[in-house]
């Protein structure tokens, strides 16, 4: 009796792990696109568009957690992920895209030996 539970928990163990792991993409590509997410205005210019972007980041973030929440398998939680990492890129974009249709650029560095 206590080794069918012991395998029993080993079992779940693993498949718990295979889960974990096949999410893992999907919110690590979410992860790196939040590293991305812009702190402030382009150009210091505090405009309706800037407004837009960070309430657009806001209910991304919202949607995301009740996506989660709702979620019912492994398929459900990958999609949530991929859905809030594809919108953060989207808003992103779509902010520095309007931004230099008035004239104002996102700045780069760039570091060369």
């Amino acid at each position: 009796m206590k080794s069918t539970n012991t395998l029993a928990l080993i079992a779940l163990c693993i498949a718990g792990a295979a889960s974990a792991a096949t999410m893992l993409h999907e919110e690590q590509i979410a992860r790196a696109e939040e590293q991305l997410i812009l702190t402030s205005p382009i150009a210091g210019i505090e405009n309706h568009l800037w407004f837009d972007y960070r309430i657009d980041v806001t209910e991304a973030q919202k949607e995301l957690t009740g996506d989660l929440r709702r979620a019912s398998d492994l398929e459900d939680r990958r999609d949530a992920w991929a859905e809030y990492a594809h919108e953060l890129k989207h808003e992103r974009e779509d902010y520095i895209h309007d931004m230099a249709k008035r004239g104002y650029r996102q700045g780069k560095v760039y570091i060369r030996d």
